[in-house]
Formats: C-alpha cells, structure tokens, sequence
C-alpha cells in the first residue's frame, strides 16, 4: 500500500477499524444550481417541523435517528437543521457513519448503535463516539480503559432478538455495570406501530431489567417514532425519532410534514398505436393510441423495478396523474400521458406535489410494496439531494 496513505485516526477521519482508507459511495448534494435527469429536494425545515412536533407530543428531549445517512436525506445537512431543536445527541448505525458527522462539525453526543467491540474501541475514543455495549467482555474491556473510554449505553432486548442484554439475564451483569461509564440504557420494540400491547410488554421488561442495576443511568429512551407519537408513555429522557423526521406516518398517527420530493424530467416521448409493447418482456401493450413519455429515473436510483405492474403507481405531469406502465428499466421509467402534455425536458413528480395534486412518500412506498424506510434509504447516489 502507497506510504503516503495517512493511518493516523486523529488526523485522517477515515481511518477506522481495519480499513486504512474508507471511500464512501457518494450522495451527492446540492443547494441549488443546474438539476440533474432526476433529484431529491429535500425541506430542511419540514424536518425541524417534525422534529418539533414530535418533541411536543412526548414531552422529552430528542435523540434523532441519522442512521443510513438520515434515511438517504443526507445526515450531515439533516444534523446541521437540527440543531435548531437542541437535541440531545445524534443517533447512527456505524463507526463510520458517526467519523462523517465529527469531520462535519457535530459536536454533540453521537451514538453508535451497532454493538461495539474492543478491536474498535480505538477508533471510538478518537472520534468521541459513545459505544453500545452488550456482553460482558465488551463492557469489562471499555470499563478498563478509564479515561480513554468514557459514557456508554447498554442495550437491553425486550423482545427484538437480536443485539443486546437479554432483559433477564442483567442481573449477572449488575455490579459489573455499577459504574458512572453508563450513561444509559435503552431497548427496541419490534411492533410499536401496530398497538397490540407488544410494545406495552416490552416497556415493562425494560423497567424490571433497569429496575435490577445498582445505579439508574441518566438516560433511558426507548421510543421509536410510532411509540413517541402516542405521547408520554414511552418518553422517559428522551426519544429517538427517525422516519416521522422525513415525512412519513408512524404507528398510525398522521404522516409528518412532507420533507421531500422525487422529480424526475422526461428525456423522451413518442406516440404509439394500439398493440405496440413497451418495456422488458413487451410488459405493457398499448389498448388505444396514447403517448408514451419516458423519465430519467429506474430502479438503479431506487424504483420498484415492478412498482408498475399492478396499475396503481402514477406520476404528477402537467395536473395529470400518469400511470406508470411496463417494467422499470435501470435507468429509465415509462409513463401514459393518453392525450395529454408531454415534451423532453418537462419535470415530473414521482413524491411531492405539483398543480394542486401531491404523491405522498407512504403511497409510493405502498405502490412499491416496500416500508417508507426501504423506499428513502433505496434512493441512490445518482440522485441529487437539493436543499432547501
């Protein structure tokens, strides 16, 4: 490997775990300028809206989810916006997701979630990230560093089954977490929208669970979107937010502000007669002469590749709802105008509003037969996000 590869973790934030170098796959990000084929405009002050909204609800300080890079909005901009509401810290996923919000100037408390081990402690320290912990050695191995450790959360699963402490086997682990390094503990719901008592359960396990150490930690949080919005009950200190912040519904209370829009422009249109196909294995013939116009989008920018096979998808153009039709190419999406408008270079709406009408991010996460959360995070690099 080249010698002039910078493998100090203080001074190159891209040195973590193994990896001398880490190059992340680009989002790229504009805040104005030329728009591309197809961008996303993001509302940054949609997502403050929600975020207020939802800190009103339950009463508490936020911890809000950046995770994925803020659910593919762009977590540094996303972090920036926040600020306004003075949460408590920023939740992510990775290591490195957390290297990105430092070198951008984030100052506050940045939590890891994906369970820490000792091989990365190094590079948590170097970057002032407060680790999950959930095993015994990893907790030992962080308590002796002292001073080149420092706060940590311990994650307890009430139900999820998949990281964390089992609720009932903490106290094994009691005098071992009788320490001021917990600053605190937190668990999962698996189905926080759906109000069968799960979520219920799940908060009464996590009570016994703390309810068994030696010291309460200073902060408790719990609450996902879906359990924030129910109001008090899950707030404790404070709640973690993630995909209510961008726009969509959760656990079955309104949607949040919209916070993006998907557009895309038209690259051609050409009319075609009735028996003409259209698209991969002729997945769409025309019944009638109609006009085809197809956009710069496909399923290598996030689409459904068959999100127009059932007939419900359309897209916004000209204050007409255009069905999508055929299969979604890798780059390209096809749409029926009928007699309607269409000319290269005009600007459809896949997400967001346009003359009056609006697709919402929870329709097209539908019509794709994906969650909200797997639509944003599935928008791809190729996609400018434009801030506004």
């Amino acid at each position: 490997m080249c010698s002039c590869v910078n493998d100090n973790p203080r001074t190159n934030p891209f040195y973590v775990l193994h990896f001398r170098v880490i190059i992340r796959a680009p989002v790229n990000g504009s805040i104005g300028g030329q728009k591309a084929r197809a961008w996303v405009e993001v509302d940054l002050g949609a997502v403050v809206e929600n975020a207020r909204t939802v800190a009103r609800v339950s009463g508490t300080r936020l911890l809000p989810v950046v995770k994925a890079n803020a659910y593919g909005i762009g977590a540094v901009a996303v972090s920036r916006a926040l600020e306004a509401v003075d949460p408590w810290g920023y939740a992510v996923a990775t290591v490195e997701e957390g290297v990105e919000l430092r070198a951008a100037g984030i100052t506050r408390p940045v939590l890891v979630f994906l369970p820490a081990r000792p091989e990365a402690f190094d590079a948590y320290h170097a970057h002032r990230l407060t680790p999950v912990l959930d095993d015994r050695a990893s907790i030992h191995a962080w308590i002796a560093r002292g001073a080149q450790g420092g706060a940590f959360h311990l994650e307890i699963d009430t139900g999820m089954g998949r990281t964390g402490v089992r609720w009932d086997e903490i106290e094994p682990l009691a005098d071992l977490l009788d320490t001021p390094y917990l600053e605190g503990c937190y668990t999962h719901f698996h189905s926080a929208d759906r109000r069968d008592g799960s979520a219920e359960a799940q908060l009464e396990r996590f009570r016994v669970a703390v309810g068994r150490l030696a010291r309460r930690p200073p902060l408790l949080h719990v609450a996902n979107s879906a359990a924030a919005l129910r109001g008090t009950a899950f707030a404790f200190d404070a709640i973690r937010p993630g995909i209510y912040l961008y726009g969509a519904s959760a656990g079955g209370a309104p949607p949040g502000k919209p916070a993006i829009a998907l557009r895309a422009e038209v690259v051609s249109v050409r009319r075609v007669q009735p028996g003409d196909s259209v698209s991969y294995n002729a997945t769409w013939t025309a019944p009638r002469a109609t006009t085809v116009a197809t956009l710069g989008i496909g399923y290598a920018d996030g689409l459904g590749r068959s999100v127009g096979l059932q007939g419900e998808a359309t897209v916004l153009l000209h204050g007409a709802r255009c069905p999508v039709i055929g299969v979604v190419t890798m780059d390209l999406t096809m749409i029926d105008v009928g007699d309607g408008r269409a000319a290269v270079g005009d600007v459809a709406t896949l997400v967001g509003a346009a003359d009056g009408q609006r697709n919402t991010l929870d329709q097209w996460a539908a019509w794709s037969g994906m969650l909200q959360h797997e639509f944003l995070v599935g928008l791809g690099p190729r996609l400018p996000r434009i801030y506004d």
